[in-house]
């Protein structure tokens, strides 16, 4: 059972890094908002990381990052699709709330 899943969490980072590696090659040509929501769909935080050219982790928006952790909030969840959202719409914001 312990394999298994380590089998399905090992293939999930490598289609991750599979999925992420053009994207990354791409960072310093002209932002894509839909690459920026495939990005926030990967993990809340980091379609408005991309927005902001990568860089040093300050930049990315840490409470959606931390918070991306959390089972049925932050992915898959409510965080998930807000940052999409935001990523989508060009926001780089830190903001939990639709308002």
């Amino acid at each position: 059972m312990k394999q298994a899943r380590k089998r399905i969490a090992s293939m999930a980072l490598v289609l991750a890094i599979l999925v992420g590696a053009p994207a990354l090659s791409q960072a310093r040509e002209a932002r894509s908002t839909t690459s920026a929501m495939w990005w926030s769909i990967l993990h809340p935080g980091l379609g408005e990381w991309y927005l902001k050219g990568w860089g040093s982790f300050d930049r990315c928006p840490q409470r959606k990052f931390w918070l991306g952790l959390i089972p049925l909030y932050g992915w898959p969840g409510y965080l998930q699709v807000k940052s999409a959202i935001d990523a989508k719409h060009g926001r780089t914001n830190d903001k939990l709330t639709f308002d």
